[in-house]
């Protein structure tokens, strides 16, 4: 059976020859060891300075695409023209984006330079990298795409806080606008919360000008001209006065006859307004309209006209004043007075 022979022991001699092969090698490399640390401290220093330098250009020219914002909402003319709110979101949603891009393509330029100089294989590295890159992205697809569109419609301005719009998924006004979800608020009150990815359409009801429509049906034996006359004195006086007259933003037009049936005729007006004060312009036109049609007898809806006594006599008996036009569910019954009996069946 044999036995394992024990090391030799470290002589003298030998222990000196390493240390001396070690002083050697470290004589031999330093200056390559100190030349790659200068190199690599530069490199961080100069992504270090360069980073806070792009990040801090943008910031200054988001802040003064703010600044210039709220000066041009601080004017008359601007205040409609201009949503600050909206500005100052957008603004800070591209400043995020850019900075962002900027941190990574100079931290991750910096970070392979330094492997470069380290004499690390980057063509393993970067094939892993894609793979990887490759993975996450099929796992992450909808979270990659939420942010694209994210970005896009920011870029392309489709949409602000404040403006009311159709998503195709939820409709309402424009809460927040971030790079994966949109925040509406509902015409009940409801807080939706859309995916940018999942929006395939957008319909905006707040860029450039709104159209408030108001169909008006008066009796069809009514006259057309006298109709059409009040309805447009009406919308003159509305366009004089305040606040309709910002609202408004070209003189209120009589398209003309929209339809006739067996009973009434549809007049259609229409008004170009400000974005989003369409539906308040239609509803007091249609108020104001309807006032005007009672001062002047002008029957709204269809129906037989209302009978109307002649006799001035029967009138002052009766104490009723004579009918005007025609109501809706036809002629009022005549209210007689105690005191006068009514004909006899020989005198109707």
């Amino acid at each position: 059976m044999s036995t394992a022979t024990p090391p030799a022991a470290a002589t003298p001699d030998s222990l000196s020859r390493t240390a001396s092969q070690a002083g050697s090698w470290v004589d031999d490399n330093w200056a390559d060891w100190l030349n790659a640390g200068l190199q690599i401290l530069l490199i961080l220093v100069i992504a270090i300075v360069l980073r806070s330098v792009v990040r801090r250009t943008i910031s200054r020219l988001i802040d003064r695409m703010n600044r210039g914002a709220e000066a041009a909402a601080a004017t008359a003319l601007g205040g409609l023209l201009v949503n600050a709110e909206r500005r100052k979101q957008r603004s800070e949603a591209i400043g995020s984006v850019l900075r962002s891009v900027a941190s990574f393509v100079i931290l991750g330029t910096a970070a392979l330079t330094i492997l470069s100089v380290l004499q690390i294989d980057l063509a393993p590295l970067l094939a892993s990298a894609g793979v990887a890159g490759v993975a996450i992205g099929f796992g992450a697809r909808n979270l990659v795409t939420d942010f694209l569109s994210g970005v896009f419609m920011i870029l392309e301005d489709q949409y602000g806080v404040g403006d009311v719009i159709d998503a195709g998924v939820a409709s309402g006004t424009v809460v927040e606008v971030g790079l994966r979800v949109t925040k509406l608020r509902g015409d009940n009150g409801e807080i939706w919360y859309v995916r940018n990815g999942e929006v395939k359409r957008i319909g905006n009801l707040s860029q450039g000008w709104a159209t408030a429509v108001v169909d008006v049906q008066v009796g069809v034996h009514e006259d057309l001209d006298r109709a059409r006359a009040v309805i447009v004195e009406t919308a003159d006086t509305m366009s004089k006065e305040d606040p309709w007259d910002e609202f408004l933003w070209e003189p209120v037009q009589m398209l003309g006859l929209e339809s006739v049936g067996s009973e009434f005729a549809v007049l259609q007006v229409q008004a170009r307004t400000m974005p989003g004060k369409a539906a308040p312009v239609a509803r007091e036109l249609r108020w104001r309209i309807k006032r005007a049609f009672d001062r002047e007898g002008i029957v709204i809806t269809g129906g037989a006209p209302a009978a109307t006594v002649t006799d001035p006599a029967a009138v002052a008996a009766e104490g009723a004043p004579v009918a005007q036009g025609a109501e809706e569910n036809g002629p009022a019954p005549v209210q007689r007075s105690a005191s006068v009996p009514p004909p006899a069946a020989g005198e109707q």
